[in-house]
């Protein structure tokens, strides 16, 4: 079948799937979200393992922990929240919400998340009682198939209509586009090339933004403490997710003392300009990153580097030759590798994280590690990002965690900073229409003039 008839043809059933959804309840449609995540919960194991296998990227343990992770938080953050008919009375404004569907959405999902993405967004769809069409990563497509076939054969028990998830099991760049431009609503977590072909699809859309995490370590923080969160973000699952850590900026003073924890908690570090070079040209090529080093282990990154480190090495950090446009280091790296730098002043560590972000990922995430609210508060405040982690590993923790209140979720807006519709984590309430009542206030007495001027 040639790709627009295929497209049409998952549009056509999933229009039907929808129309029949949409007469379901709030206890129905939470039936079938909850069963979502639990099937991604109780095949943890083996969906990691063929995720592994399939990528090439990522670590199978962390993935585990991942696909557990985000199947409770995402599922606690939506359990009891209204999604069906009348969802808000406020009587003092007079306004009631009524929730509808969307339609038919559009999930274009990444190689790096190909368990998750699908599940999160299938259900963030569905809590809206919309259909969905998931078009995966085509090195991730025999992964994210058998995850929907999965949740399809579970669902069934809820009577879900047939064809309300469906996948697109040979994907390719022209059905992608194709399904884009035949849904209602377009979920793009991937590429900022696909991610501006769903912006330009006609169709609203929302998508994420490049993301390279800055982190300032504060002079009040234990740097054993600090060391071992950022290590732990920034290795988690070989350092392919977008929230995770990119830098470590820390004061003059308490440079040496820092890098001594981080290499007291497995790091190997790097200020030779020689062996320097070798790292910046084994992951940039013409400054773009190179595809080989994407969700690798540390040794495979010195490996391809020709640099030889301990078998023991979590993290490597690279000591940077400027800020900026001044030093490839400066951008995203997808893999267990980071660039240090110093600051003299507070601000002046804000203004080398603030620089690194105008070069790449604007918008996205900033973490920083202090005890100093004054500090956190100027940090949220002159950097361009749509959130900023305090003391928490940011790869794990900038999508939801159930210690912080971001919302769960797989896709990060990134605000205009990053060519996006919204700047929080995307989660269900983008996923419904809302009509609103508006009744007449008889007893409002409108204010005069004066009072309105003064």
């Amino acid at each position: 079948m040639e790709a627009k008839a295929y497209i049409d043809s998952l549009i056509e059933k999933s229009r039907i799937a929808q129309k029949e959804f949409e007469n379901f309840t709030q206890e129905q449609v939470d039936a079938i979200v909850k069963e979502i995540a639990k099937v991604v919960y109780d095949n943890a194991e083996e969906l990691a393992k063929m995720a592994v296998e399939e990528t090439g990227m990522g670590v199978y343990e962390h993935k585990v922990l991942k696909n557990k992770g985000k199947s409770k938080t995402i599922w606690n953050s939506l359990k009891g929240k209204k999604s069906v008919g009348i969802i808000n009375r406020d009587a003092e404004t007079g306004i009631v919400e009524i929730a509808k569907p969307m339609g038919v959405v559009g999930s274009v999902t990444p190689t790096t998340n190909p368990i998750v993405t699908p599940m999160c967004n299938a259900m963030f769809a569905l809590k809206g009682r919309n259909s969905i069409v998931i078009a995966p990563h085509p090195r991730a497509k025999q992964c994210s198939t058998y995850t929907v076939k999965l949740i399809n054969e579970a669902i069934k028990k809820h009577n879900a209509p047939e064809n309300l998830i469906q996948i697109i099991e040979e994907p390719s760049i022209e059905k992608t586009n194709l399904l884009m431009a035949a849904v209602d609503v377009v979920v793009a977590t991937g590429g900022m090339g696909m991610v501006k072909a769903a912006y330009s699809s006609g169709k609203p859309a929302y998508g994420v933004g490049a993301g390279n995490v800055q982190v300032i370590i504060d002079r009040d923080v234990d740097f054993d403490d600090a060391a071992q969160k950022i290590i732990a973000g920034r290795t988690f699952d070989n350092g392919i997710i977008c929230s995770g850590e990119q830098t470590v900026i820390a004061h003059e003073d308490d440079y040496d003392k820092v890098i001594e924890a981080f290499k007291k908690n497995g790091a190997y570090y790097v200020s030779d300009k020689e062996e320097k070079e070798k790292f910046r040209n084994a992951m940039f090529i013409n400054g773009a990153l190179n595809k080989d080093v994407v969700g690798q282990s540390p040794q495979k990154v010195a490996e391809i580097a020709g640099v030889e480190i301990p078998a023991d090495t979590k993290v490597i950090l690279i000591e940077a030759d400027g800020i900026g446009v001044e030093d490839v280091l400066c951008k995203e790296k997808m893999c267990p590798v980071m660039a240090t730098f110093r600051y003299k002043t507070f601000e002046e560590g804000v203004r080398i994280a603030q620089t690194n972000l105008s070069l790449e990922g604007a918008g996205h995430s900033a973490a920083i590690h202090s005890n100093n609210n004054e500090h956190i508060d100027y940090a949220g405040e002159n950097l361009t990002v749509s959130r900023l982690v305090v003391n928490q590993p940011s790869s794990t923790t900038a999508g939801g965690s159930f210690f912080n209140g971001f919302a769960p979720t797989t896709t990060l807006g990134c605000g205009s900073w990053g060519n996006n519709s919204i700047s929080e984590n995307f989660t269900y309430k983008h996923m419904i229409n809302i009509s609103r009542i508006g009744h007449y206030m008889a007893d409002r007495v409108a204010p005069t003039d004066e009072e309105i001027w003064a």
